[in-house]
């Protein structure tokens, strides 16, 4: 079958429901939807495709993809901070299609190891406002970053200070605090568990992502993305299944799904597995019908 015509069973598939592949003795995962495979709708700059209002994310995630977990981008929330009713109707329509809020993801909030305290401290009350949308919606968690610098010890201390902190500030709202390689040393599946290590509390995890493994986008080096998953899954509360490009047989073209999803099986994980499509083609639907798709034929093979 070719592309074209995969994509069209799938999408005729999804539409209907999610697909039951986890049959008696398989490991069992509910799949997500990262808001950050939407965004060309949401900005507007899909050709022939619909804006995407933010308030229809679940309608969305729902209907036309199958999915039924949802994993939401604070950038698309600027300017609603702190605006209950915004996030009361956002819960009210995800309730309305039967969705389920999963986490938020916490951008631009400022640097969780800075070597400065005072801004270690700062960055936790910029993190409130999506503490408090997050509790508003149901989520376990919130997404962070744990960006630093210094030396790869002195990461590793100031960033496991700063996620205590986030921990602590997290606690009235009932929320993990998950970590997502992300870039520079977080993207060391060593560096990133040795900071779980230090840390050690059961409301701090991470959120490992099937493609961010660049350590260095100046130079290019990046850490083996099979052995940072292995690293980064016994305390996982999340997984992101990044995928960028499919070949004719519905398969990623850069990452082994199968062998991943092994990975993550083994680690005994139960939670979401979220959808996240950063490619630019096929189009956005599309490209979250095949992460979809591909995520259940691996889950399946196990």
């Amino acid at each position: 079958m070719n592309r074209k015509g995969f994509i069209q069973t799938v999408a005729a598939a999804s539409a209907v429901s999610s697909l039951d592949v986890f049959a008696v003795g398989r490991p069992r995962f509910d799949i997500s939807l990262a808001q950050w495979s939407v965004r060309n709708l949401i900005w507007g700059k899909e050709p022939g495709a619909e804006k995407l209002d933010p308030l229809d994310f679940a309608a969305y995630a729902k209907n036309t993809c199958g999915i039924g977990g949802l994993e939401y981008v604070n950038s698309f929330y600027f300017g609603k901070e702190g605006d209950e009713a915004y996030f009361n109707e956002l819960k009210k329509r995800a309730d309305r299609v039967g969705a389920t809020s999963v986490l938020i993801m916490c951008d631009r909030c400022g640097t969780v190891g800075d070597p400065n305290e005072a801004k270690r401290n700062e960055t936790v009350q910029k993190h409130l406002p999506w503490m408090q949308a997050a509790r508003q919606l149901g989520c376990h968690s919130i997404r962070v970053n744990a960006g630093s610098s210094g030396s790869f010890e002195e990461q590793q201390k100031l960033a496991a200070d700063g996620l205590t902190k986030l921990a602590d500030a997290a606690k009235p709202y009932g929320l993990n605090v998950i970590v997502e390689n992300h870039g520079g040393l977080s993207s060391n599946g060593e560096w990133l568990s040795g900071v779980m290590k230090m840390v050690n509390l059961p409301t701090v995890g991470t959120l490992p992502d099937f493609g961010n493994f660049t350590i260095n986008r100046a130079t290019g080096a990046s850490y083996d993305r099979y052995k940072g998953i292995a690293e980064l899954m016994p305390f996982a509360k999340g997984i992101s299944a990044k995928s960028h490009a499919f070949d004719a047989e519905g398969n990623e073209t850069q990452k082994d799904y199968f062998r991943i999803m092994k990975i993550v099986a083994d680690s005994g994980y139960k939670g979401y597995v979220g959808v996240e499509w950063e490619g630019g083609t096929p189009g956005t639907t599309e490209g979250i019908l095949l992460t979809k798709a591909l995520i259940e034929r691996a889950v399946a093979a196990l």
